[in-house]
């Protein structure tokens, strides 16, 4: 018979692997008695986890959520996995990056050896790119705000710096809140604006919940059913949730090998030998022209005409810098 320390971490183990227990499975598992099993129980309660009696012909146990948060039991993927979150943490922009510091130290000094040297092997770092000031913080209360108002699916009332027409702010902005997604390191809120009748996205650090949140609704369809597709071509500066607001076909005088490595989302085909025919989309017909020419080769366009007018405009533009 196991000693009863780890008999209790076993019994503890089992117990955060399924919801429900019956007392005779978790005697034949860890091979002790029904008697014994009860004991185990009642000393995990003594150190402060939830365990719950369920009632009924089998009988058995439940760890349910208490009030504090008690000591926890990984095995070494999970032990791993949480590790490497919280180091992912402390660049996350949630203002939560010196509690998840201090939860990393605290999860890596009670790690076995082994484990600690994978941890040991792994850093991240935040390198942010000259000249590029860092992205505001996102206080977490808010973040927790606007999350539990999603999950709950209740209207939102919000503070959201603008200004109205005679230079007074914004009244309060009423929305129906349906997700919480992040961008370019920057969390936002994807919400049915009610006053405006239309999709918004919020930057959540400019975001102010108030309380309390008003009454429940039900979801409505994001356009292209995806809120992935939905947030990408927000910001693409399109409603289409397919693609970009301007899309073009040129042919290259370059091999499709060669462009597909830097073309993104760009569609690349064979256009026989050098060149390659290449269908991109851009913000502008001129973002899209100035992306086009920084491969440095020739182009011929396809279409259509807006992109030929942009490549006419970039080269007045360029004619007039290279001679001033």
């Amino acid at each position: 018979m196991q000693k009863t320390s780890a008999r209790l971490l076993a019994l503890l183990s089992l117990l955060q692997m399924r919801r429900d227990w019956p007392g005779a499975l978790l005697a034949e598992r860890l091979e002790v008695s029904p008697r014994t099993v009860r004991r185990d129980v009642d000393r995990l309660r003594e150190l402060g986890y939830p365990i719950a009696a369920i009632k009924g012909p089998d009988g058995g146990y439940r760890l349910d959520a208490g009030t504090e948060l008690p000591p926890l039991l990984f095995d070494d993927e999970q032990a791993v996995a949480l590790a490497i979150a919280l180091q992912l943490a402390t660049t996350a922009g949630a203002g939560i990056e010196e509690a998840a510091a201090r939860a990393l130290t605290t999860v890596r000094q009670v790690m076995p050896a082994r484990l600690r040297h994978r941890i040991d092997t792994l850093r991240i770092t935040a390198v942010e790119r000259a000249g590029v000031r860092s992205e505001p913080q996102v206080d977490s209360k808010v973040l927790m705000a606007l999350s539990a108002a999603v999950h709950a699916r209740e209207v939102l009332r919000l503070d959201y710096p603008s200004e109205t027409d005679d230079g007074t702010p914004a009244p309060p902005r009423r929305v129906e809140p349906h997700h919480l997604v992040t961008w370019g390191g920057r969390w936002y809120l994807v919400a049915w604006d009610l006053d405006r009748a239309d999709w918004r996205t919020f930057r959540a650090d400019r975001v102010t919940p108030r309380t309390p949140t008003g009454p429940r609704f039900t979801p409505r369809d994001l356009p292209g059913g995806d809120v992935a597709a939905f947030v990408t071509a927000r910001f693409r500066g399109s409603d289409d949730a397919g693609g970009w607001p301007c899309r073009g076909e040129v042919l290259l005088d370059l091999p499709a090998a060669v462009v597909s490595r830097y073309a993104r989302d760009a569609v690349v085909e064979e256009a026989g030998p050098g060149r390659c025919r290449v269908v991109m989309g851009s913000w502008s017909w001129l973002g899209l022209a100035s992306a086009l020419g920084r491969y440095d080769a020739d182009i011929e366009v396809i279409g259509p005409p807006e992109l030929k007018t942009a490549f006419a405009h970039l080269a007045t533009r360029y004619t007039t810098a290279a001679s001033s």
